[in-house]
């Protein structure tokens, strides 16, 4: 199914769609491997894993392309993603959602922060003013050849103006034509219920572990109201605490039998890849050669 179409109906359903956070082709299969139904990809996950650095907006739009086709392209599930500020002005914004159409996204949520935009719980962030946020998501909707990919417009309002003019930003977002909204830094459910409460449209929750605050359930994120909720530098950060226990058992060991039952077994890596597809399809298409 078409993946913009696939979200909007997970959206549209009752219960909240749990977007697992995923920072490469691998991730994103092992996601799907799991059951879940849509995937979320962010920046920060992205800015770790391309350059091992914090996401203080180093990432330029083609990294953002190639990156997000690889996830795209690694499974049949919608990706939502991140456009940062739409890495720009409106031209810039409107080469952005062309090339993530054609890198085959679901959606993507674009943010009101200033260049140079930060990780959104990082300190030192600044807004742009309501009307320039207002002007990115026009320029976004006439961008849109495919009237399917789902346009979320986020504001950073939170964390520096409060609850009130959050809401206000968001209001206005959805009044654009945005359609759906995501305020950065909503992790009390509070905070949660009264945005969904106020702004009637499909809502974009986050549980980030940079927040460094305790986890949401599901079920309270769901009871306050979003349509959605995503989990987007979690296997980042299990990927790195693996890798980085590996490297120290066998740094300190000088070899692995102490995380030897951690490592994934090649039999379940090959059965997520698809090896025995792809050699079945080398089979097929060249049965004389093999």
């Amino acid at each position: 199914m078409h993946p913009g179409i696939r979200l909007r109906e997970l959206l549209a359903r009752p219960e909240i769609v749990v977007l697992p956070g995923v920072y490469d082709a691998l991730s994103a299969k092992l996601a799907q491997a799991h059951g879940f139904e849509a995937l979320l990809a962010g920046g920060n996950a992205a800015t770790g894993v391309l350059l091992g650095e914090p996401d203080l907006g180093q990432l330029s739009m083609r990294d953002y392309i190639d990156h997000y086709a690889r996830i795209a392209g690694a499974t049949t599930l919608p990706v939502l993603v991140d456009a940062d500020t739409g890495f720009g002005g409106v031209h810039n914004v409107q080469q952005m959602v062309r090339h993530f159409e054609r890198a085959g996204v679901a959606g993507f949520f674009m943010e009101d922060q200033a260049t140079p935009k930060r990780c959104g719980y990082l300190a030192g962030k600044a807004v742009i003013p309501i009307a320039e946020m207002v002007g990115k998501i026009h320029a976004a909707l006439d961008a849109r050849r495919d009237s399917a990919l789902v346009i979320c417009a986020r504001t950073d309002a939170l964390g520096i103006h409060g609850r009130d003019e959050a809401i206000e930003r968001v209001q206005r977002y959805r009044e654009a034509g945005a359609d759906m909204t995501f305020v950065q830094g909503a992790d009390r459910i509070e905070d949660l219920r009264a945005i969904c409460e106020a702004v009637p449209c499909p809502q974009l929750a986050n549980v980030s572990q940079a927040a460094q605050t305790a986890a949401q359930p599901v079920s309270e994120i769901e009871q306050a109201g979003a349509a959605a909720v995503m989990y987007s530098i979690t296997t980042m950060l299990a990927a790195a605490r693996a890798v980085d226990d590996a490297l120290s058992a066998l740094r300190r060991d000088g070899h692995l039998g102490s995380v030897a039952s951690q490592l994934m077994p090649i039999k379940r890596y090959n059965e997520v890849v698809g090896l025995d597809a792809k050699e079945q399809a080398e089979q097929r298409y060249t049965p004389n050669v093999l």
